[in-house]
C-alpha cells in the first residue's frame, strides 16, 4: 500500500514520466535488482517537458524467464491520493500505479523462491505508446510477458486495438450572408460525421462490436464567417483486421475530408491459464508493441470503469488478492 502511495504523489502524467522514473529506478536498486534507465524520446509538441524514461528491473547476467510490465504514465489531469480502511484514491491508482507496486512485491517473491524474473515499466502508454516500441527493441529474452491494466484481477481474453483518425475539411472563407460566395469546412466535416456515425463497422462474436468515437471537432473563426477550416479526431476500437474499417472511414469522407490515421494499435488475442477467471478488455494496451519480450498475457487489479475519471479508486483488498493472482499465474507458467 505504501509503495502505491508513494508512486500516486509523484505527479507523471505523459510525457512528465522523468521523476516516477527516477523513483522507481532509485527503490529496485535498493532492494537488489540491476537497473537500466533507457531514454523515450519526446515528441515534438511536449520537447520541453524534460527527460523520460523506461525502467528495467532483473538479476545481473540472468535472462529473465518471465517480464511483469506496465506503464508509469497517467491521463491528465493529476489527482492527488487519499485513502480510507478500504479504497485508495487518486490519479494512477489503478492505472497503472497500484498495479506496478503489486508487480514488484509478486517478482519478488517470486525472485525469493528462485524463479527468474524481470520488471519492465515504460513511458508513453496513455498516449502513443513511445516506451513500449522503444523497449522492443532491446528484449531480454523472456518467454513470457504479463502486462499489467486494470482487469479486475480476471485474465483476457482479448485486447481491442485502436486506429486513431484526424479527418480534415477546408473551404473558402466569406462573409456568413453571403453564403454563395463561400464554400464550408464545417459543413463539410459535419457531413462526414453524420456518417461515420452511421457506419456499420465490424463485429467479432466472441469480443464484441468496433465502437467508434467522435471526440474532438475543431474549426472556423466566428458564427458570421464561413469556415475555411475544419478539423476532427476520431478513434475506433478496433475488433479484427482494420482494412475494412480504413475503407469505410475513406469512403465516408470522400469528396469532403482528408483523412489521416496516425496510429493504430492492432488487435490482439490472449491466452489464458485454463481454471482462472477472463474477461475481454475494450481497450488498448501496450502488448501489441512488446512482441519481442515473450508471450502476452493481460491482468491487473482495479476496474476500468473508473480509470481516467476524477473517481478513480482501487479496493486495498484488491490490490493485495492481485499479487496472489500474478504469482499464481507465473507459476503456472513457470511449472
Amino acid at each position: 500500500m505504501g509503495l502505491t502511495r508513494r508512486l500516486c504523489e509523484i505527479e507523471s502524467t505523459t510525457y512528465h514520466e522523468g521523476a516516477v522514473g527516477d523513483f522507481l529506478a532509485e527503490f529496485l536498486a535498493g532492494r537488489g535488482w540491476e537497473v537500466e534507465k533507457t531514454p523515450v524520446a519526446q515528441p515534438a509538441e511536449s520537447a520541453n517537458a524534460g527527460p523520460r524514461w523506461n525502467v528495467y528491473g532483473g538479476a545481473a547476467g540472468q535472462t529473465p524467464d518471465l517480464v511483469f510490465s506496465t506503464h508509469m504514465d497517467t491521463v491528465p489531469p493529476y489527482v492527488p491520493f487519499s485513502e480510507d480502511a478500504e479504497w485508495m484514491y487518486g490519479r494512477g491508482v489503478s492505472d497503472a500505479k497500484g498495479i506496478l507496486a503489486a508487480q514488484i512485491a509478486a517478482a519478488e517473491a517470486l525472485r525469493a523462491e528462485g524463479f527468474r524474473i524481470g520488471l519492465l515499466f515504460v513511458s508513453g502508454e496513455e498516449r502513443d505508446s513511445a516506451g513500449a516500441k522503444a523497449a522492443n527493441l532491446k528484449p531480454k529474452g523472456s518467454r513470457y510477458l504479463i502486462n499489467g491494466e486494470p482487469t479486475e484481477n480476471r485474465v483476457a481474453l482479448a485486447s481491442k486495438g485502436a486506429l486513431r483518425v484526424v479527418l480534415r475539411a477546408t473551404g473558402k472563407m466569406a462573409h456568413s450572408a453571403y453564403p454563395e460566395l463561400g464554400e464550408s469546412a464545417v459543413h463539410k466535416l459535419v457531413e462526414v460525421m453524420a456518417r461515420l456515425l452511421k457506419l456499420e463497422l465490424p463485429v467479432t462474436e466472441d469480443v464484441g462490436p468496433s465502437t467508434l468515437n467522435i471526440g474532438q471537432i475543431h474549426g472556423g473563426h466566428a458564427p458570421n464567417v464561413i469556415a475555411d477550416k475544419a478539423e476532427a479526431q476520431v478513434l475506433v476500437r478496433l475488433v479484427g483486421d482494420s482494412a475494412p474499417v480504413k475503407a469505410a472511414l475513406l469512403e465516408a469522407a470522400r469528396g469532403l475530408a482528408e483523412v489521416d490515421f496516425t496510429l493504430e494499435i492492432p488487435f490482439a488475442r490472449l491466452r489464458a491459464p485454463e481454471g482462472l477467471p477472463t474477461m475481454v478488455a475494450k481497450f488498448t494496451t501496450d502488448i501489441p508493441q512488446l512482441s519481442n519480450w515473450g508471450e502476452p498475457l493481460l491482468l491487473g487489479p482495479g476496474n476500468i470503469h473508473v480509470a481516467h475519471t476524477p473517481q478513480e479508486k482501487l479496493a486495498k483488498k484488491e490490490l493485495l488478492e492481485a499479487v496472489e493472482m500474478y504469482v499464481k499465474v507465473a507459476k503456472r507458467l513457470l511449472g
